[in-house]
């Protein structure tokens, strides 16, 4: 048997324990409009980090300047928990999401913006991505458009990224890569082999791999801030796209080898990661 149902009982019973209660909490920060419910969420996945056993090591500088667009590749739902552990953000998914039980109440509470990914959709989706930008907070977007065993990238969806053609707040918007990627469990390396403990995807059942994966130890998880660019420096959205992944894959790779990525940042504040 892979992992410790002691241990995934007890780590399910505390998250319990602390979620139920703050989803009260951000509903009440929501209806108020109170600011503190985009700050909420940042502690809330912190906690579950640490619950989890997740150890995220961050490399890069996040944007200074907001708001931002940062764009990842996509391995798991714990990508949610690790990126959101790390910087002030709402997400964009998939609109099945929304209906999901308990997740999709999450998504909603950090007001995650909802997608059909289907051409006919694209110019009301971009729109409402555009309304939230204005509006001062960050979204991330997974440009693979899913989820993968972690040992690929996807190619990059470019339609979403037309919001990058437009000015936000009276300048360009802020377009940041971001690479995420599980390097270690207990100390060893993580191989082909296990991967799939992490990495969800494909016809994998949500409920059984997340009993599974709290039942583990100890996980590395390391994410890479690429320095953000505009559409204006690219000149199109299919460069943007390109860009984004080139940057997404250099920073696998020096997660798989250990070696520093091929355009390296300063490092990311102590209390950031």
């Amino acid at each position: 048997m892979i992992g410790s149902p002691l241990r995934a009982a007890w780590r399910t019973a505390i998250v319990v324990v602390i979620t139920l209660p703050l989803m009260i909490v951000q509903a009440l920060l929501l209806a108020l409009g109170a600011g503190l419910a985009r700050a909420l969420p940042l502690r809330y996945h912190r906690w579950c980090c640490r619950i989890f056993g997740l150890r995220v090591v961050a490399r890069g500088k996040i944007a200074a300047r907001g708001p931002t667009l940062f764009v990842s590749n996509h391995q798991s739902y714990l990508d949610i928990t690790v990126l959101g552990s790390v910087v002030e953000v709402s997400f964009v998914a998939k609109r099945e999401v929304a209906d999901w039980p308990l997740f999709g109440w999450l998504a909603k509470l950090q007001r995650t913006v909802f997608v059909a990914r289907k051409a006919a959709a694209v110019a009301g989706e971009r729109d409402e991505i555009a309304r939230r930008l204005a509006e001062g907070g960050n979204l991330l977007l997974f440009a693979e458009g899913t989820s993968n065993d972690g040992t690929h990238l996807l190619p990059f969806k470019s339609a979403l990224l037309s919001v990058a053609e437009r000015d936000i707040g009276g300048r360009p918007l802020a377009v940041q890569p971001v690479s995420i990627h599980y390097t270690r469990l207990d100390g060893m390396p993580i191989g082909r082999q296990w991967r799939p403990l992490f990495a969800w995807y494909g016809d994998m059942e949500l409920l059984p791999h997340f009993w599974t994966f709290l039942g583990l130890g100890q996980i590395t998880v390391e994410i890479v801030f690429h320095p953000p660019v505009t559409i204006a420096q690219l000149g199109s959205r299919k460069a943007l796209a390109e860009h984004c992944r080139a940057a997404v894959l250099s920073g696998l790779s020096s997660s798989m080898t250990g070696r520093a990525p091929a355009r390296p940042s300063a490092k990311t504040d102590a209390a950031a990661a």
